[in-house]
């Protein structure tokens, strides 16, 4: 039973213990540096918590590629999140939505509410990016590095190409512009977005609930990593699932556990250079895996 129990609050709690310091850090004006320090302590916590209570214990072996994640990660979302930070402290927040917003949006809200808000418009724009790189082939082809991955952990929760990247700030930044988000609501957006894109690739066994249908959790994430496109192609949300349940693409089997096996069908290269290069000649390449006559540096 306190198992059980401990299941189901480590999610929430882990979110909590994240969403704090880096709550006080905007509040005193040191967001960027409050979330730095929650960001890599949150890795730390998720590296220890992953052996310890593993979901699925086969995704604790070495895919051989931990370099091509790490770089990833440092060339795109390490990017985006210090184009996030800088736009909204001397750019995107002072031209449109300042200290306090601009427009009809209620800055005279609580702050929860003013970045509940700011979750939920920005969120339609996510939702629309990754449905779109799913459903419409030339993105697929950037969007399938991240599918690549042949297991879920944390350290691969930024395994993205820039392309791909970049795409969903073009759909989601200039919503927050345009309806007038303060500064901080901003920098809430930025920092929840990555902490639970680390919760939701994390591999820790939680149970989840009702949480299931507010946000994108680790449950509901493996079932989009499935090959079956039946369940890959469903479940688009990156924080909450408002949009998915609204355009009916929620997708939850709680009768039987998500694929162990994930990935794609198509071949994609062991490299960081490769995965970069492939998408610019998916079917150059695609062609060559299938005859087995690939050059060596795009593996």
């Amino acid at each position: 039973m306190l198992r059980k129990l401990f299941e189901y609050l480590l999610w929430p709690l882990i979110l909590v213990a994240a969403l704090i310091p880096t709550g006080i850090g905007i509040a005193h004006k040191q967001g960027p540096m409050a979330f730095n320090i929650t960001y890599f302590s949150l890795a730390a916590l998720l590296y220890f918590l992953e052996r310890k209570f593993p979901h699925e214990k086969e995704w604790l072996h070495s895919d051989g590629q931990e370099f091509p994640d790490f770089a990833h990660t440092a060339f795109t979302k390490s990017f985006v999140q210090l184009l996030i930070i800088s736009a909204s402290v001397v750019g995107l927040a002072d031209v449109v939505g300042g200290d306090q917003g601009t427009g009809w949006w209620p800055n005279h809200w609580p702050m929860f509410c003013q970045v509940v808000l700011g979750l939920v418009v920005a969120e339609f724009g996510l939702y629309w990016a990754h449905r779109i790189a799913h459903e419409w082939m030339p993105l697929w082809h950037f969007h399938a590095v991240h599918h690549s991955s042949k297991k879920l952990w944390f350290f691969n929760t930024g395994r993205f190409h820039i392309v791909d990247t970049l795409k969903s700030m073009i759909f989601s930044a200039p919503l927050l512009a345009l309806v007038g988000a303060p500064k901080d609501v901003v920098l809430w957006f930025g920092a929840t977005t990555a902490y639970i894109g680390f919760l939701t690739h994390c591999n820790i066994q939680m149970r989840f609930g009702w949480l299931n249908y507010i946000f994108n959790t680790p449950a509901l994430h493996r079932w989009h990593h499935s090959k079956d496109l039946r369940e890959g192609n469903k479940n688009y949300g990156e924080n909450l699932m408002l949009w998915d349940l609204i355009f009916g693409t929620y997708y939850d089997d709680t009768n039987r556990r998500p694929p162990l096996e994930i990935g794609i069908k198509s071949a994609m290269p062991k490299s960081f250079w490769g995965q970069v290069v492939e998408p610019f000649r998916w079917h150059k390449f695609q062609a060559a895996a299938k005859e087995g006559t690939h050059k060596r540096e795009l593996l």
